[in-house]
């Protein structure tokens, strides 16, 4: 081995080139660069759980408890000088993960390794480790997968730390590694390169763990209220259940065309027509849309209906899931998003559509001639609209991005709400609500209609003026005779699952909580 280059003679290649070579070297150890099985290994975050395990054993046998070495002033050498002659007694731990950080002292190197639950440090001394295990060591790279066995214990300073007798190597990174302290900064490369981002961005990978938990509480909060979870189709025949533009496919085999979904609505309906009578799911949609940071064209939904509830039960419920996910992933009901704040304590605020619409445009909403003299002052093009699709224009306009919330607007105008049961005794209004935070749409949810005779016609006329292409023009004439075998009174409710992430973990671009969020071509502009 004496004539083989050391470590600092091969740094100073082209870091690919380093590095291949280290793992070349490796290999000449005996070891394989890609490990093996490592059992027994203890999450960084069970070692700093341990941390009361750490005592301070006197030479006359008495354990005494290791006090915190990192409170303000506190002195550890004069503590150990006054507690007489000893040693810290700690678990023997085996912990693997990512080097993050390395601090070579000649004899010994100190290394941050992280896993998926928290980083910790590696002493790694040659008395400790041996010939062999240090010569190893000596050929880590940042990025590489290692292990270590060791005492858990505490440095003089107080940092946690794994006192190596054994070093492990698991997987050598052949790419540079980002700059040990701004990480992976590149937007557009941090979402393309996201095992990257996950890797040796910090913060990253809490994000997509606290999506996780969300998820994982809303399914929690459902079952416990009876609902079952199911699975529908993603390539459908007709694509219905919202207004939007579908991706279209084509399936050989039938010679059929085909689309994917723009909505869970109507095949989980269906299932209540066959009573089951509380269903969800929690499924990707796909809409052939614009990109932008509240909209990704593949997204997750969750929809859920329950029979013999309305939009009321709804909000309800809708209020449970979200409170339910805030406790999930902790840091109270207080929360920041892009320099505001947002209060979720419950109750959330309600409001009628109506009385929001007149609040910001000082006119009557049912007044036609009126909406349309306003509609006309914002240059909206009104030329072959229905009346309710210029209010909602409006609605969008000037309402939208001024409600802060968490605030249910209810009681929409019928006319746009295609799907949803009429108020009684006001057969313009549908028993409808969204919920907006901070301008944002995160919910929508109906009482749902049920009449089948209505639904046809309303399929028939819905939407004057919408473009032939998007899907809520066409017919899906199943659903209907569906209906006609009747389906319970019911409320509904369809949920952004990519939205809520974001409010809840702060995170302004729907991309920061997508892992996988489509992009264009590398190499072209963004």
């Amino acid at each position: 081995m004496n004539d083989q280059p050391n470590s600092n003679e091969i740094d100073a290649k082209d870091p690919r080139v380093a590095r291949r070579e280290k793992m070349r070297q490796i290999e000449e150890l005996g070891l394989d660069p890609w490990g093996s099985r490592f059992d027994d290994r203890s999450l960084i975050s069970e070692c700093q759980a341990r941390q009361s395990d750490i005592q301070w054993s006197r030479k006359d046998g008495e354990v005494v408890a290791l006090p915190d070495l990192t409170a303000e002033g506190f002195d550890f050498r004069q503590w150990k000088s006054e507690n007489g002659p000893g040693e810290q007694t700690g678990p023997t731990v085996r912990v693997a993960g990512r080097i993050m950080l390395s601090r070579d002292k000649g004899k010994l190197i100190f290394l941050t390794l992280r896993d998926w639950t928290g980083e910790i440090q590696i002493f790694v001394g040659k008395n400790q480790v041996g010939d062999d295990g240090f010569a190893v060591a000596k050929l880590f790279d940042l990025g590489d997968l290692v292990a270590a066995e060791g005492r858990l214990g505490k440095t003089n300073t107080g940092e946690l730390t794994v006192f190596a007798t054994k070093i492990f190597f698991h997987a050598k990174m052949l790419e540079p590694a980002p700059d040990k302290h701004a990480g992976l900064t590149n937007t557009d490369m941090r979402q393309r390169m996201r095992y990257a981002d996950l890797a040796f961005n910090d913060g990253v990978m809490q994000t997509f763990l606290d999506r996780t938990k969300i998820v994982k509480s809303i399914r929690h909060t459902l079952d416990e209220d009876g609902f079952c979870e199911v699975e529908g189709p993603t390539l459908h025949t007709v694509a219905g259940g919202a207004a939007a533009r579908p991706f279209a496919t084509h399936h050989n085999a039938l010679d059929m065309p085909l689309t994917m979904r723009i909505a869970l609505e109507l095949h989980l309906k269906r299932l209540m027509v066959g009573g089951m009578e509380r269903v969800y799911e929690v499924g990707r949609v796909y809409r052939n849309e614009g990109i932008s940071p509240r909209h990704n064209p593949e997204f997750t939904m969750l929809e859920c209906y329950q029979a013999y509830g309305d939009y009321q039960s709804m909000m309800d419920l809708t209020e449970q899931l979200i409170i339910d996910a805030i406790d999930a992933i902790g840091g109270g009901y207080i929360r920041e998003f892009d320099g505001k704040t947002i209060d979720f304590t419950p109750p959330f605020q309600r409001a009628t559509y109506a009385d929001l619409f007149a609040k910001a445009t000082g006119i009557d909403p049912s007044d036609d001639e009126a909406v349309l003299k306003y509609a006309q002052t914002l240059h909206l093009a009104i030329e072959g609209k229905h009346p309710d699709v210029i209010r909602n224009e409006i609605f969008e306009e000037k309402v939208e991005d001024t409600l802060e919330g968490p605030i249910f607007v209810i009681d929409y105008p019928a006319s746009i709400c295609p799907l949803t049961k009429r108020k009684q005794g006001n057969p313009a209004i549908a028993e409808r609500f969204e919920l907006f935070i901070l301008g944002m749409e995160l919910a929508n949810a109906y009482t749902e209609l049920n009449d089948p005779d209505l639904q046809e016609e309303l399929f028939k006329t819905q939407l004057e003026g919408q473009d032939e292409e998007d899907s809520m023009a066409k017919m899906d004439h199943d659903f209907v005779r569906a209906l006609r075998y009747a389906m319970p009174p019911a409320g509904g409710l369809g949920l952004g699952i990519d939205r809520l992430v974001m409010l809840l973990t702060g995170k302004k671009s729907i991309r920061d909580v997508i892992l996988f969020p489509l992009l264009r071509p590398e190499g072209t502009n963004s």
